[in-house]
């Protein structure tokens, strides 16, 4: 056992007394109580109940969470380092914005070894990704850096397999970042190289699916970007300008297309080829790595694998070292708050659905699969329903809330931790009815959680990983709604950048405690905050505790 992992007790707190239960309600900002603000909208006694008895606001985006500026959204990857680790690590936006401006990136054995592999077989480099600015799990600009380098260093032949975003930003945004895209590509195509872009589809359609969710999405990506098959169109304007009007999907929802000439797909993926999947973010990336790089793979048919050289932006998985070969190294994250406790002998539980079940377990043990103790924590995954979350607003959350009471009863566990998804995954349909309905379910299964909390004498520490519902209208500069031709507001699909709430239900008062005067606190403060009510004395290195506890020596980590 290490002892730099040892934690000094102080003499309180709830362990042994009563079970300590965390509550991240995905998507549930404080936003401005208006109509596009659907946490306000909805009915939510027990959270107006937890807020009347005191709460902070924490900041969940921008360098509080390890982007590269407080433009920046935060989102649930990120949240949930920041919510496991106790303090920031620049995450996949900053990493690679240095990399790029520093030209680490292009000196690396990684960048250097595909240009070689390229130039030698005479083959095409391709570039899959989602096509925005929204610098949740791509950004454009790094996509145009890899092409101009690639460019300059003799690439004949480049193609990029774009992914229309939606999500991070507006539905109906993608033609901005296609024409942006095709100004660099006309850029590039001098001197005999042939760059364009050769497939396309809506994220939520193709390739970018997580957790094992939905394959057949992986399957349709793997036939538009790399066979080539699907419905052709002359150019990417065209077939986004089709597909909206026969289909009326936004950006996100779009269906597979591929741009041929004469009768054949401009860059299908051969063999020879190089590949870089551009995403950072490893969740939605790490599907279509494993499609490219599993020899033992039978999720679809391949039909068969090209042979080329595959990268990823950063590596998306390291326990399971996938991709083997990327760009930018990503954060190095140890010593996390539930490494920390296993080696207290804490008993741990988490829980969510599918869509969730990662973040409350990979990303919150610092993007580690696996766990530290089988014998010490114990991970559920809920199956989360297939299709549209506006159909289906009150999601998993139920069987989440029943799986956790039964966990709370059963006296097993001293922390347990769980995802409620639906503020954020039915936040980003754009439609707030469905919305409104979202928060009201979280709301009403955590009147069923904190009931049981008390009964079993433990406390909850409510709060969010990011904002989402809480802003749901397009808004000018100054702040106001924006409307479409037909008087409609426009609705809002993205992460918010307001601040989440925290509160403390400790109906018992088993540990008497004031919130600390700490000038700008952030997501990161809750692990330590974690500790000090299990009764130990946080690290030094993580960002201080949001409370005071009675008893506890204010210098001791807090």
């Amino acid at each position: 056992m290490s002892d730099t992992l040892q934690l000094e007790r102080w003499g309180g707190g709830l362990l042994g007394k009563g079970p300590l239960v965390l509550v991240v309600m995905d998507g549930v900002g404080l936003g401005r109580q208006d109509e596009g603000d659907a946490v306000y909208r909805a009915y939510t006694p027990t959270l107006d109940r937890l807020m009347q008895n005191g709460w902070i606001q924490l900041k969940a985006h921008g360098t509080a969470v390890g982007m590269p500026t407080d433009d920046d959204m935060g989102n649930s990857e990120v949240g949930h380092n920041a919510l496991g680790a106790g303090r920031v690590f620049a995450q996949g936006a900053r990493l690679v914005e240095e990399a790029i401006k520093e030209g680490t990136l292009f000196e690396g054995e990684t960048w250097q070894t595909l240009i070689a592999h390229c130039k030698e077989t005479g083959g095409a480099l391709h570039l899959m990704g989602l096509l925005s600015d929204g610098n949740v799990h791509s950004h454009d600009s790094h996509l145009h850096a890899l092409l101009r380098r690639a460019a300059k260093e003799g690439v004949e032949r480049a193609f990029v397999h774009m992914l229309t975003d939606g999500r991070d930003v507006s539905d109906d945004s993608a033609l901005i970042y296609v024409e942006r895209l095709e100004e660099v590509l006309k850029e590039v195509s001098t001197e005999g190289r042939d760059y364009r872009i050769a497939s396309g589809g809506g994220r939520m359609v193709i390739t970018m699916d997580r957790y094992n969710a939905d394959w057949e999405m992986v399957e349709k990506g793997w036939k538009t970007h790399v066979k080539g098959e699907g419905r052709y169109f002359s150019s990417a304007q065209e077939a986004i300008e089709t597909l909206r009007e026969e289909t009326g999907a936004n950006d996100q929802h779009l269906p597979p297309f591929v741009i041929g000439e004469n009768d054949k797909p401009v860059g299908p993926v051969q063999d020879g080829d190089g590949v870089i999947f551009f995403n950072f973010r490893g969740d939605r990336a790490i599907e279509i790595t494993r499609a490219f790089e599993e020899e033992d793979f039978s999720y679809f048919e391949r039909d068969p694998k090209p042979n080329v050289l595959f990268a990823g932006m950063m590596q998306y998985d390291g326990d399971l070292q996938l991709p083997k070969h990327f760009l930018v190294d990503p954060p190095a994250i140890q010593n996390t708050l539930s490494e920390y406790l296993v080696h207290q002998d804490v008993r741990q539980f988490a829980i969510s659905e599918t869509q969730k079940y990662g973040h409350v377990t990979y990303f919150w043990n610092g993007n580690r699969s696996g766990k530290f103790d089988e014998s010490l924590e114990t991970y559920v995954e809920v199956p989360s329903d297939r299709g549209g979350f506006d159909e289906r607003p009150w999601m998993k959350a139920a069987e989440i809330t029943d799986r956790t009471i039964e966990a709370l009863r059963s006296n097993r566990y001293d922390f347990l931790r769980l995802n409620y998804p639906n503020g954020d995954m039915v936040g980003h349909t754009g439609s707030i009815p469905a919305a409104i309905l979202a928060v009201e379910t979280t709301d009403l299964c955590l009147q069923r959680l904190l009931d049981v909390v008390e009964e079993m004498g433990g406390i909850a520490l409510i709060t969010a990983d990011h904002g989402n519902a809480d802003d749901m209208i397009q808004t000018n500069k100054s702040g106001a709604f924006l409307k479409d031709a037909q008087g409609k507001y426009r609705p809002k699909t993205s992460h918010s950048l307001n601040p989440v709430p925290f509160a403390v239900y400790d109906p018992k008062g088993q540990v008497p405690h004031v919130f600390r005067n700490l000038e700008e606190p952030g997501l990161s403060s809750v692990a330590a905050t974690v500790m000090s009510l299990l009764g130990f004395v946080p690290p030094e290195a993580y960002d201080p505790s949001l409370l005071r506890l009675e008893g506890m020596d204010d210098n001791k980590g807090t």
